[in-house]
């Protein structure tokens, strides 16, 4: 597969099953203590990218997971990019997180491209073959899509290492922009508790 070291690495920090009880608890009023699966989907795509399917739930109902979605992470031009994807039949694959079995008869056709809701990724070194990956959506972007007969609009935002996954994912007001659900007073900071194993 011809994807590139720091791809690689990239794939492999946000590989796994989080958890953020000790922020939930130290600050309850904010944080929900929520479980956040990210399942590599191998060649889903090509052989020049990697793709997650990511969901997530509160601990205590993790039989009723939400917010199902792509992700798909590649190295353009040497720029790491990270674009999201809906899925058409979202009833159809819940419950992937966990299960990876559910997820197997995915294909692109099940998948519709949110043009918007990108993100571009930088990577810093912080210890001997350690790194931290930033991404954040570009000046131009606007992500937004449709639920529930709805529009929604969302700011998108990680920041991944070895251990940690700290999620910035907002939904916002388009007129005010102001915060509506998600990382409102700062990042969802969750610990990786499992790692899954992918292929390349």
């Amino acid at each position: 597969m011809s994807i590139t070291s720091s791809l690689a690495t990239l794939a492999g920090y946000l590989a796994g099953e989080f958890d953020n009880r000790p922020q939930a608890m130290a600050d309850p009023a904010w944080y929900v203590h929520l479980r956040l699966w990210q399942r590599p989907l191998p060649g889903l795509f090509d052989d020049r990218s990697v793709a997650f399917f990511l969901e997530q739930a509160n601990a205590t109902t993790l039989d009723r997971p939400y917010r199902q979605r792509i992700a798909r992470l590649e190295e353009q031009e040497g720029n790491l990019r990270v674009q999201y994807y809906m899925l058409k039949q979202r009833d159809a694959y819940i419950g992937g997180g966990d299960r990876p079995e559910k997820l197997a008869s995915l294909t692109p056709s099940d998948l519709h491209c949110l043009p918007g809701c990108r993100l571009e990724v930088t990577q810093e070194t912080i210890g001997e073959q350690l790194y931290r990956f930033r991404a954040t959506m570009p000046d131009d972007a606007e992500c937004c899509f449709t639920y529930g007969g709805e529009t929604r609009w969302v700011k998108l935002g990680f920041e991944a290492t070895a251990t940690e996954f700290f999620s910035y994912d907002k939904g916002v007001d388009p007129t005010s922009g102001r915060a509506l659900w998600g990382a409102m007073l700062g990042p969802f900071q969750f610990a990786k508790v499992r790692d899954f194993v992918w292929t390349a």
